[in-house]
């Protein structure tokens, strides 16, 4: 019973000048920042794609998947804004498993936070350098967006968390896109008042201090779909979705009106081949309607070099060891679909 304190560990400040960023990718971050806030708010027509691994586990092929990624990016820049999945925590259910590379940077050992902190920091920046993208990762934890602060472009709040006072406070203190994802009973109410709390300022406690929060106007709406009370996924990417999020959103005093669709969790029944034909449909709805078309700024793509996924031990390259993922081949057409057609 109790806690052991294996050991303490370094504030963010010591481990962001362990591992610094340049000054040219502190630049580079600035552009990228505000092209995706230009989409969020609307002064920019481009389609988001925030596309990657269920979890980042290995930083070679991570690195080797996101260089495939900037490819594309320079064929479609005028029409899609992609943003690299680079997950390094991974939300448990029942909280047995692998929990990301911020707890075990090497999958098959023992967790170490201190050498996953710097881990995941090391990868991000290599993503950064080897790309010129600036990554999306999930805020599991909110005293560790600290560690990664200048670093990431986009930041996630799951389906578990979205609820969570600490997790909204601390969105309300970021300068960047944060997506809350609908929780997973569905409900539109609650990830809509998890968007009101982040949009708005506060005070409360962070990392030990007292702090202040102007609230982050770029906060918006995540649809990863649904569990009913049976345990049975409910989709709510279809048309009329869409519409109802757009009607409720509506009556809310709320800066942005905004929403990503996530193609895989509850929305594809974790079937990762239906992503394919659920972000077209996603794309369908929006030339159906304006209103839907201003509503959704992009889509969310679980992906990787290989389709799948794998235990732990088997040591496929580039194969997802958590959900499984669409394969690179089926990626790259779908990117160059969404370009056609957003």
């Amino acid at each position: 019973m109790g806690f052991e304190y294996v050991k303490e560990l370094p504030s963010p400040q010591v481990v962001k000048e362990l591992l610094p960023v340049s000054e040219e990718l502190a630049n580079m971050k600035l552009v990228r920042d505000a092209e995706i806030a230009d989409i969020i708010t609307g002064k920019s027509n481009k389609f988001l794609a925030i596309v990657g691994p269920c979890s980042a586990d290995h930083e070679d092929p991570v690195c080797d998947y996101a260089c495939r990624l900037a490819t594309v990016q320079e064929k479609i820049k005028d029409k899609v804004l992609i943003v690299p999945r680079v997950y390094t925590n991974k939300p448990r259910t029942t909280g047995e498993g692998y929990k990301g590379m911020l707890h075990q940077p090497d999958p098959e050992k023992k967790p170490d936070m201190l050498a996953g902190i710097m881990a995941i920091r090391k990868m991000h920046i290599r993503v950064m350098n080897e790309t010129h993208l600036t990554p999306a990762d999930e805020m599991l934890y909110p005293e560790n967006y600290e560690f990664l602060s200048d670093i990431l472009s986009y930041v996630a709040v799951g389906a578990r968390s979205v609820e969570d006072q600490q997790h909204r406070l601390t969105v309300s203190g970021m300068d960047v896109p944060a997506g809350m994802k609908n929780p997973t009973s569905g409900d539109y109410t609650v990830m809509l008042n998890s968007v009101v709390a982040a949009q708005h300022a506060h005070s409360f406690i962070y990392r030990g201090w007292e702090v202040k929060t102007d609230g982050n106007p770029l906060t918006h709406t995540i649809l990863r779909g649904a569990t009913n009370k049976h345990g049975q996924n409910i989709p709510n990417y279809h048309y009329e979705d869409l519409v109802r999020l757009f009607e409720m959103y509506s009556q809310k005093n709320l800066r942005n009106m905004a929403t990503i669709v996530d193609s895989n969790h509850s929305n594809s029944n974790k079937q990762y081949a239906e992503q394919i034909r659920i972000v077209k449909e996603v794309l369908e709805s929006r030339k159906h309607s304006v209103d839907v078309h201003n509503l959704v700024k992009g889509v969310m793509i679980e992906s990787y070099i290989e389709p799948g996924n794998q235990k732990i031990d088997e040591h496929i390259y580039g194969k997802s060891i958590t959900d499984p993922c669409l394969g690179w081949e089926d990626t790259e057409k779908l990117l160059y679909y969404i370009a056609e057609n957003c």
